[in-house]
């Protein structure tokens, strides 16, 4: 019983010709999918920031309303003032202010309601709504 002879480098030119193009299909695959998740991470970090920012705000504003020569319409212009210094000037357009009771004590507390930040068409979209909260003097 005879075998036929079988050139290697006819095997491995069939072999290349099957493999042509697929790093171009790998990397458009692979490259697709970090950019979906790469604005994923942007978007949540942008609306962390956000976040962080606009409860710093309306603590602050909390405090600076409760202080002895301040009314609750200061806590509101000094919240409006740290938004806008730190973001831009939609997001310190809805500030409320009113009295809460937490854990017993009397606070004023800062409402501030925002849009979400959001990139492009990727990402929730709604309205944020943080709060600020200082203890009333007695």
């Amino acid at each position: 019983m005879t075998f036929p002879l079988v050139d290697p480098s006819t095997s491995r030119e069939r072999r290349e010709d099957r493999e042509r193009g697929a790093a171009v299909v790998d990397f458009a695959l692979v490259g697709g999918l970090l950019t979906v998740v790469f604005i994923a991470i942007i978007q949540l970090t942008l609306v962390l920031h956000v976040r962080n920012t606009l409860i710093d705000a309306a603590a602050s504003g909390a405090r600076y309303g409760t202080l002895a020569d301040r009314s609750p319409q200061d806590a509101v212009g000094r919240t409006e003032d740290l938004i806008r210094g730190s973001l831009a000037d939609a997001y310190g357009s809805d500030v409320s202010v009113g009295e809460s009771t937490v854990g017993g004590v009397r606070t004023l507390e800062v409402v501030v309601r925002a849009p979400l930040p959001v990139i492009g068409l990727v990402g929730p979209a709604g309205i944020m709504e943080v709060r600020g909260h200082a203890a009333l003097p007695s």
